[in-house]
């Protein structure tokens, strides 16, 4: 149905409204991208060639102490040697081939619930086999520059 404004206070009525429709759509798709609040099991990564090293809960409050998102904690410092947010160290180089930052490796850290059940694999690397599908992971994983630059912002919508 095309909807005609012929009289120029329609139109200023309906830019306002348009502006606002387009900023409450922008405002939900973020909000739905980060459902790390939502209520689903915590999402444990391990790392290592035998998946054996923990690496931090992805979906765990900001003040976890095993949250990936407590700047303070070890999983969420981007100083310590464990933390995926330590550019330097293994697991938060995205060369280094154990990271899931590597957009080339094959031994990405495993993402599991305390139950054992599998989410995939949480890599950058788009075409390694059950590259984790969880949407809001993908959107981190794909954006790793933008992530790392910004990482208290990104705590700050997660959280």
């Amino acid at each position: 149905m095309l909807i005609t404004l012929t009289q120029p206070w329609e139109r200023q009525i309906m830019v306002p409204i348009r502006t606002f429709l387009r900023t409450a759509l922008l405002v939900m798709c973020f909000a739905f991208t980060f459902p790390a609040c939502a209520q689903e099991p915590a999402l444990l990564l391990f790392g290592g060639p035998d998946h054996d090293k923990f690496l931090g809960c992805l979906n765990c409050g900001r003040y976890g102490t095993s949250s990936i998102w407590n700047e303070y904690g070890t999983y969420g410092s981007p100083y310590n040697s464990d933390s995926i947010w330590n550019r330097y160290g293994t697991w938060g180089s995205p060369y280094n081939t154990a990271s899931p930052w590597n957009k080339y490796s094959n031994q990405a850290p495993a993402i599991v619930d305390k139950d054992g059940h599998f989410y995939g694999y949480f890599s950058a690397n788009q075409y390694i086999p059950n590259r984790t599908k969880i949407q809001w992971l993908v959107w981190l994983l794909d954006n790793y520059d933008y992530v790392v630059d910004h990482l208290d912002e990104v705590r700050e919508k997660v959280n």
